[in-house]
């Protein structure tokens, strides 16, 4: 009987195309499925709890996979020889045995994503590719207001976008249990837990609450959004990639409410 392992992986996302498999191997999922592959001697398939798209980090992502029949290896085991195969911008942080009918995607009830804005006059060449250098002066209170808009179940149609090829998506309402804003001295980090979250859907709603907080919409642009989604357009913003990780997915049913 094959076992079950479930691993938590942090990763800088610029030298990948994204988690999610794509013909040029260059993915997340592409270098862990071949790492445990080479460590079983044959090929296992690895699930991920989210599809991060290119150039988005994470610090939490979770993916589970299938020992083959007859492997011994403790989660501890899996944990060391992954990191002998796996290059060094992917770390597998935490490695459990669990379930067999545990899945890293299907089992999940809230993820949690952050994102970095950089407000200094320069841009740090540290921070290139980690956080989003916003050199216009934002207003702080508005920002606040714009973002607590988006907490609590809503229809966030008009705050994602279509993957290409991708899979019609049954619905577009997601609850946001928990929208944070942390002042940081040159920045500041916006914090999202909820129940999923749609392609570019945090990207959007952190552009949009910019868009707001540096005066050119106001926040009824997104209450309109949210509350007429079918008489009011798609947001025409959308953050770029650089400061957006993924920091936690949950299987409690309590969270951190």
């Amino acid at each position: 009987m094959s076992r079950r392992f479930k691993i938590t992986l942090a990763y800088d996302g610029r030298p990948f195309d994204g988690w999610q498999s794509q013909s040029a191997g260059n993915t997340v999922q592409d270098c862990l499925r071949e790492a445990a592959s080479a460590i079983a001697k044959q090929p296992l398939a690895v699930h991920g709890a989210g599809r991060t798209d290119a150039g988005v980090h994470a610090l939490g992502q979770v993916a589970h996979f299938d020992a083959p029949e007859g492997n011994k290896m403790s989660a501890n085991d899996w944990q060391k020889a992954l990191h002998t195969k796996l290059p060094r911008t992917i770390r597998v942080v935490e490695s459990e045995e669990v379930a067999v009918d545990f899945h890293c995607r299907y089992s999940s009830k809230r993820k949690t994503y952050r994102y970095e804005i950089d407000t200094a006059a320069i841009h740090s060449p540290l921070r290139v590719g980690l956080a989003w250098h916003v050199y216009y002066p934002l207003e702080e209170a508005v920002l606040r207001e714009a973002l607590s808009l988006f907490q609590g179940e809503r229809d966030f149609v008009n705050l994602a976008a279509k993957r290409r090829g991708g899979k019609v998506v049954r619905s577009t309402v997601r609850t946001i249990y928990r929208v944070d804003l942390d002042v940081r001295e040159s920045g500041y980090d916006l914090s999202f837990e909820g129940d999923g979250f749609l392609y570019k859907m945090v990207r959007m709603m952190v552009g949009a609450a910019v868009d707001c907080a540096r005066g050119r919409e106001s926040t009824e642009w997104i209450r309109a959004m949210l509350e007429s989604p079918a008489t009011t357009g798609k947001c025409s913003a959308c953050a770029p990639a650089d400061g957006l990780y993924l920091v936690g997915v949950d299987y409690s049913d309590t969270g951190s409410d």
